[in-house]
């Protein structure tokens, strides 16, 4: 979502103007191409207004900024989705996460080559969106929980979004090189003007869309819960738009030809330069200056000086992964950290995937503060500060983000109740009869591990943790109420919650064992459930939308999300009667018990106990670890792109974009490897990665310091001499005397 400055190269390719995430490359040729003509309109392309600007970049920059909006609003919501709809646990959802965010920059690769080499940008742009939106329609489908059970929605959901990632992926690099080519080369000055407007559409579609969907999915409810299908089925609207927009245009647009493919040119040049000296490894043969000098038999050899100067770039990004690993986990691990917190900032209620708001809207602000002042000011001091060191610098910003994090997150579980861990179970024990009643605990061997005497319509002040000898066990339980003395076994297993319930049954005492949910809230959201002691169904309205049932004769209810709020009045039905409780003020993700117990004067009324405390930790102690990572990411991201296009031939950019895309690529599937193998707690999580991205960041800056940059004018100087050689159809390339 970061937008790129213009770089200040005359001659330069119109794509190498990019954000950190959505670079994108324009293959260029280095083989000799028999000319073609371009599909050009007999007339000249209608302008807007009368200006320079040809009509049709009008239906480019409004299909991309609808094609960001479906992207980002999708994948705004999409580590929730996979926590609470498919109920995977935290690491396989943040796994997941970013296997889709990592094939996202894999499949550009895939889209440049089917442009540049077989349909042009134009029927790729087409064909690879009409992908996209079935993708949107499948993903949606999946998200609807009257549409088959558990592994239907993990099908659909996987499939959907694979194909999501070939269609987004597939045009990235193709739309905005397709904008470019609507100018004449005369009208460079409007091209450059018209990639801001361009990438202005990309944050502003980003920054919209992961503020609305979040709030689509949170404040709308369908099927009595967060309505998944609607945020993710909007986005899909806004994706067929961007379709049709995009095609309206198509009398219209300029339509080069495929040009054929730099990126396989430059892999093909290697390999050869590779495997032929792999086969002239005998002493006899002369050594030659530079490992890319064996592939002169077949390649010009102005391709080869343009790989070699390529190659000393492509060596400076190998430590890059390291950082998008950090930055890209704002959709996940932060998300889901947010979770944890109190969104309630007093104005409005913010959700917690809607935190993610903050990068782009940061990226808006820190853009024109750190070019118009900060750069300066380092600069009136007289500071070096150097593209290199730019870039050192960001790195140690989102390190020092996850170290906020960090203490984020211990701050958070020092007010969050403990989990059970192995052979554990957390208990608590509520008395709904109509007298005191003394519980204990007895082990295998009848030895005491809990004892409690509640009076009526009391719970213990807090969970009891039980120790268990295996993963399952029995345990027996000892109820004295009034001269009678109840043996009872109830069979739990680790790692869960439990309540055991007493109640009377006539002059009997009884009780039921009831199972806990491991995560009892969600989002945020305030978590309720009910126990009826009617002895007829109650049927509950808590919402306009969110009905529920609860059985007869202690019947209990699964648990129901809500939003925070005060609930006097709740309608409620059974057979016979209507009328109203009074739930009081539920607080921004507390777990609430209502037990629904009948009053021979009155109507039935609610017995409210809260199971677990609200999020009092504010989801504003985010903000500093946002702010942090956001400035690392406009030092590192900008930076790197200027300083690497200042240091490669111009026919080189479009190889550099493709290696900037496989580095987030790469990132992406670090943080799923530590996520599922690490095995760590959250915030040692944290502090893994902050270290681990110092530890690179000093590597970085060894290899920054030995590094000697090209003046940009050596790589534009052309060759004072060039000879050229016709040999039936191979074409060789001389040139003497090139600087590097």
């Amino acid at each position: 979502m970061l937008e790129e400055r213009e770089t200040k190269e005359p001659a330069m390719n119109p794509f190498q103007k990019n954000e950190s995430k959505e670079t994108l490359f324009s293959p260029v040729s280095t083989e000799e191409v028999p000319p073609q003509p371009l599909s050009l309109p007999k007339k000249p392309p209608p302008k807007i207004c009368g200006s320079n600007y040809p009509l049709s970049i009008a239906f480019i920059v409004v299909n991309e900024f609808c094609e960001r909006f479906s992207y980002y609003g999708m994948k705004a919501v999409l580590t929730l989705y996979f926590l609470y709809f498919l109920h995977w646990n935290e690491d396989t959802s943040t796994s997941i996460y970013h296997a889709f965010s990592s094939l996202c920059y894999f499949t550009p690769i895939l889209g440049a080559a089917i442009a540049d080499s077989w349909l042009g940008k134009f029927k790729t742009i087409i064909y690879l969106s009409l992908v996209y939106v079935l993708g949107h329609v499948v993903k949606s489908l999946g998200a609807l929980p009257i549409l088959g059970g558990q592994m239907v929605h993990t099908v659909l959901s996987l499939v959907g979004l694979s194909l999501i990632a070939l269609g987004t992926g597939g045009i990235k690099p193709c739309v905005a090189a397709f904008g470019g080519d609507q100018f004449e080369e005369k009208h460079a000055e409007e091209r450059t003007r018209y990639f801001s407007v361009f990438y202005l559409s990309i944050n502003a579609g980003s920054l919209i869309s992961t503020f609305i969907t979040p709030m689509l999915r949170g404040d709308v409810q369908c099927f009595g819960e967060d309505c998944y299908a609607l945020a993710f089925g909007v986005p899909g609207l806004l994706m067929v738009i961007a379709l049709v927009v995009f095609a309206m245009g198509s009398k219209i647009y300029r339509k080069p030809p495929p040009e054929g493919n730099i990126v396989s040119q430059v892999v093909k040049c290697i390999w050869f330069a590779i495997s032929n000296r792999f086969n002239n490894r005998s002493g006899d043969i002369p050594k030659r200056q530079h490992w890319l000098d064996w592939a002169a038999e077949k390649y010009p050899k102005q391709l080869i000086m343009d790989v070699k100067a390529l190659t000393r770039v492509l060596f400076l990004y190998i430590p890059l992964p390291m950082f998008w690993a950090l930055l890209d986990q704002q959709g996940s691990r932060w998300t889901l950290q947010a979770t944890r917190m109190n969104g309630n900032l007093g104005v409005f209620v913010l959700q917690p995937d809607q935190m993610q708001v903050l990068n782009p809207l940061l990226v808006l602000i820190f853009i024109p503060l750190f070019d118009l002042v900060i750069y300066r000011l380092v600069s009136k001091c007289g500071i070096n500060f150097s593209s290199l060191r730019k870039m050192a610098v960001g790195m140690i910003l989102a390190s020092l983000a996850f170290a906020v994090a960090a203490a984020v997150e211990l701050k958070i579980n020092r007010m969050t109740p403990p989990q059970p861990g192995p052979q554990e179970i957390f208990l608590q024990v509520l008395n709904l009869a109509d007298d005191e009643v003394k519980v204990t605990v007895l082990g295998d061997e009848n030895n005491t591990l809990l004892e409690e005497s509640l009076r009526s319509f009391q719970k213990m002040p807090h969970y009891a943790q039980l120790h268990l000898k295996t993963k399952s066990q029995d345990f027996h339980f000892y109820l004295k109420y009034h001269n009678l003395s109840v043996y009872t076994k109830h069979s739990v297993e680790e790692k869960n919650w439990y309540s055991l319930i007493l109640r009377e049954d006539g002059k009997n005492i009884s009780s039921m064992m009831v199972k806990d949910e491991e995560n009892k809230t969600a989002n945020g959201m305030t978590t309720v459930r009910f126990i009826n002691t009617l002895h007829k169904e109650v049927n509950i309205s808590l919402t306009t939308d969110i009905f529920l049932s609860v059985g007869e004769d202690y019947g209990v209810s699964a648990y129901i999300t809500v939003q925070s709020g005060e609930y006097a009045a709740v309608h409620c039905r059974t057979e016979d009667k209507d009328f109203l409780l009074n739930m009081g003020l539920l607080d921004f993700g507390a777990t609430y018990l209502f037990v629904i117990t009948n009053n021979t004067s009155q109507d039935p009324q609610a017995w409210k106990m809260k199971d677990t405390p609200a999020n009092k930790l504010s989801i504003a102690w985010q903000l500093p670890q946002y702010a942090l990572v956001t400035a690392g990411e406009v030092m590192f991201s900008v930076t790197g792109l200027e300083f690497s296009y200042s240091q490669a031939p111009s026919s080189m950019k479009s190889v550099l974009q493709a290696a900037w895309l496989l580095t987030v690529a790469v990132g992406n599937i670090i943080v799923l490897v530590v996520a599922q193998f690490s095995g760590l707690v959250q915030w040692a999580e944290f502090i893994l990665f902050s270290c681990l991205l110092l530890v690179v960041c000093l590597i970085f800056s060894i290899m920054g310091y030995y590094y000697v940059p090209i003046k940009p004018e050596d790589l534009q100087k052309p060759a004072d001499k060039q000879i050229l050689h016709t040999q039936g159809n191979v074409i060789n390339l001389e040139t003497k005397k090139t600087k590097l």
